[in-house]
């Protein structure tokens, strides 16, 4: 994990190593100044010579100067260095999520990658800040105070050893205590995250079912988790400061006690003792520094396993060392292909599919909801891999393209449409970032967006806002075929990407395919028979395998299921569906 992370520092090596080298300097100034004040206080005040007030005032006020110099240094490239160690691991994790699979991306939640990006990388640069700063000021100031203290008088110092010793053990058996907790902490995190999350994205609903009072409680739920947690982790802690303040003045009246004694008996002198009780001060501060350094560094370790699990995650699928770098055609070919979400899983989405798809052809697909159609056609892209068997595009195992050239080649719509913040040519632009505006108006008038982006009146400089919540259902899934013809793809693979769309626009869309792109192979998966009927071949999907494979005529004479579920939509029959039994 150490590793890891400490890659990322990069550019902020050089910061990492002024900032404690600015707070050693300014732990010497501070520790010089003791000195300094016995001698004024024994040679000057009670030898009554003026000159040495003088000449050792002046040097404290430059070694003052030297130490405030120092301390503003380190703040600055403390600052620096841990500003930009947080930006580099935030790149770092957002660089590698782009390079997930969908695989990798089910492996860690939405709301998870959110507080991994934002409260633990938090988390690290607050903690490396304090590293960098106080870790290192913290034990200098506590060596050097020793040192000075055992300089000046051994018997006083040995008062101050045995304080750092017990303290010691007190905060690490309080430490051990308080690890788990925090570790536990961040996983909370995510619950929180994913409760505003879903709140947020989906207030329409939320609203539409007056669901706000059990969204509230979900909220406090989650929050209430986060506040015992931590209650408890500060439980641990509570017990540090009261002792460590009891610890400080029970040393303070020691070293008075015993220091009286001496100084009476002539065995150190009132300014020496004046530099002991600041020495005194400095220590069991330090101390105290380093129990919240501890603290950081609890809450920091278990914040920096969680980044380092996202930088260390290998996609499940990679490019080959010697990548085929052109698709021929969009041919597409299923050999004993079966597929699973999960390998642990008892059953396979896909089971044994076989297929054959010629390059140019429109390609219907329907069946039952959980039938796997969106399964079937996410492996031609690649973005999930084959459990077993092989998928072929132009002739050649999509496992052997490289993923930007064969993705590059096949345009998907998936069921999900979504649009990006910015106007409507910047996310047709998504498609094709070099297309001219007549490629974008050209692309509309083929998925007949062209007809609602013309009464806009910004037209096609109309901004949209996230998600695309300022434009209809229908309206975002032609834009979103819209851009995904603007690829020029040898296969166009249209998710159920219709079905917000009226019966006529979706006819107007089918012959505009026909017509302008009749070189690239559609797959059309659609719940209405209607949408598929005039394609050249149409599959049906049930439970994961092919039920039956044809044109729209020979699925009428030869498949119970397309047959029935025709019937019902064209009034017919019944009221069958896909999901509904056949009858046998």
């Amino acid at each position: 994990m150490i590793k890891t992370l400490f890659k990322e520092l990069k550019e902020y090596k050089l910061p990492s190593v002024i900032t404690p080298l600015c707070m050693i300097g300014e732990v010497v100034c501070e520790m010089i100044i003791p000195i300094m004040m016995a001698r004024i206080v024994d040679e000057g005040i009670y030898g009554g010579d003026m000159g040495v007030i003088f000449r050792t005032g002046g040097i404290m006020f430059i070694i003052a100067i030297l130490g405030l110099i120092s301390g503003i240094g380190g703040a600055y490239f403390g600052a620096n260095a841990s500003a930009g160690f947080a930006k580099n691991l935030r790149k770092a994790m957002f660089d590698n999520i782009q390079t997930f699979s969908f695989a990798n991306i089910d492996k860690f939640s939405t709301s998870g990658l959110v507080t991994r990006l934002t409260t633990d990388v938090s988390n690290i640069q607050n903690a490396y800040m304090m590293m960098l700063r106080m870790a290192m000021r913290a034990p200098a100031s506590l060596i050097i105070a020793m040192i000075a203290a055992f300089t000046i008088s051994p018997r006083i110092a040995r008062i101050y050893l045995i304080a750092v010793i017990f303290l010691s053990i007190i905060m690490v058996l309080v430490m051990g205590r308080t690890t788990r907790f925090f570790k536990q902490v961040f996983e909370k995190y995510d619950s929180l995250n994913e409760s505003v999350q879903e709140n947020v994205s989906a207030i329409r609903v939320v609203k539409a079912y007056v669901r706000e009072e059990h969204e509230n409680t979900k909220f406090q739920k989650a929050a209430e988790n986060i506040y015992r947690l931590f209650v408890r982790a500060e439980m641990n802690m509570v017990y540090v400061s009261p002792l460590m303040t009891a610890t400080v003045y029970v040393c303070i009246l020691l070293v008075s006690w015993v220091g009286a004694h001496m100084v009476v008996a002539g065995d150190i002198s009132t300014g020496n003792l004046m530099s002991l009780l600041t020495y005194c001060m400095s220590i069991l501060m330090s101390l105290m520094f380093l129990a919240m350094i501890f603290v950081m560094m609890t809450m920091a370790s278990a914040s920096g396993k969680r980044i380092a699990e996202v930088i260390e995650e290998k996609s499940s699928i990679t490019n080959k060392a010697d990548p085929v770098m052109n698709v021929r055609d969009g041919s597409i070919s299923f050999e004993h292909v079966s597929f699973a979400y999960n390998e642990e899983s008892e059953e396979p989405v896909l089971k044994d599919i076989n297929l054959e798809i010629n390059a140019g052809e429109t390609i219907g697909i329907i069946g039952g909801t959980g039938s796997a159609k969106s399964s079937l056609v996410n492996l031609i892209s690649r973005l999930y891999d084959v459990s077993k068997g092989t998928v072929r595009v132009g002739g050649v195992d999509v496992r052997d393209y490289d993923l930007e050239t064969l993705r590059d080649q096949v345009s998907v719509v998936l069921q999900k449409n979504v649009l990006f913040s910015g106007t409507i040519i910047d996310n047709l632009r998504w498609g094709d970032k070099n297309a001219t505006e007549e490629d974008c108006k050209r692309v509309c008038r083929m998925a007949c967006a062209d007809e609602f982006i013309e009464k806009m009146p910004d037209g096609y400089n109309t901004v949209i806002e996230q998600g695309g919540a300022n434009v209809s259902g229908g309206q975002r899934q032609r834009l979103c075929i819209a851009r995904a013809l603007l690829k020029k793809p040898k296969i166009l693979i249209l998710d159920d990407s219709t079905s917000a769309v009226d019966t006529s626009t979706d006819a107007r869309i089918r012959k505009a395919f026909a017509e302008e792109i009749p070189g690239t192979t559609k797959l059309i998966i659609a719940q209405r028979i209607s949408s598929v009927q005039d394609c050249d071949r149409i599959i049906v999907m049930d439970d994961g395998k092919i039920n039956g494979f044809g044109t729209h005529k020979e699925l009428l004479e030869s498949n119970d299921i397309y047959r029935e579920v025709y019937e019902s939509q064209t009034g017919a029959s019944g009221d069958a569906d896909f999901d509904s039994p056949v009858a046998q």
